[in-house]
């Protein structure tokens, strides 16, 4: 069962691995990214970050979405960590059974918006949360569980 899908450029790192897994009541945790699995580095300070008692699964992103599709992941209560709104994005689309996305870490970029603390959208991302919504996923922004949730279709047409 999927509990979320979180889109944070940092991956996993201590507030997420921590205070998402527990409030969540994830057993796994699965980081969806093409450049990870190939990356020893990025791997390795992954896996340090990994919380004890949790199974982590690292996948390119469509070896992610054939595990979801062949129901290996069943299983587990499940936490995704993707990279980008554009990963986040083909999740959602190749697996309809996505219904949340929480949007809790994009990196400032030149041309990029800034929606919320943590949060910047280039145009072409802000499209893509729209095209989310559109296919009825509740997308939120909230960097830590304790945080409100925001609406991100609400932020996005009030800014744009």
């Amino acid at each position: 069962m999927i509990k979320l899908l979180r889109v944070d450029h940092r991956l996993l790192h201590g507030q997420v691995a921590f205070s998402w897994t527990q409030s969540l009541g994830a057993d796994c945790i699965l980081i969806a990214n093409d450049d990870v699995p190939v990356n020893e580095l990025r791997k390795t300070t992954i896996k340090l970050a990994k919380p004890q008692g949790i199974k982590l699964v690292i996948k390119n992103m469509e070896d992610a979405i054939q595990a979801l599709k062949d129901g290996v992941t069943d299983k587990y209560k499940l936490f995704i960590v993707v990279e980008s709104v554009a990963d986040a994005q083909k999740l959602t689309e190749a697996y309809p059974e996505i219904k949340h996305v929480n949007l809790g870490g994009v990196k400032a970029k030149d041309g990029a918006r800034n929606i919320s603390k943590a949060v910047n959208l280039l145009p072409e991302e802000e499209k893509l949360v729209k095209k989310m919504i559109d296919q009825n996923v509740e997308v939120e922004i909230r960097q830590v569980p304790s945080d409100k949730k925001v609406n991100a279709g609400t932020v996005i047409q009030t800014n744009g």
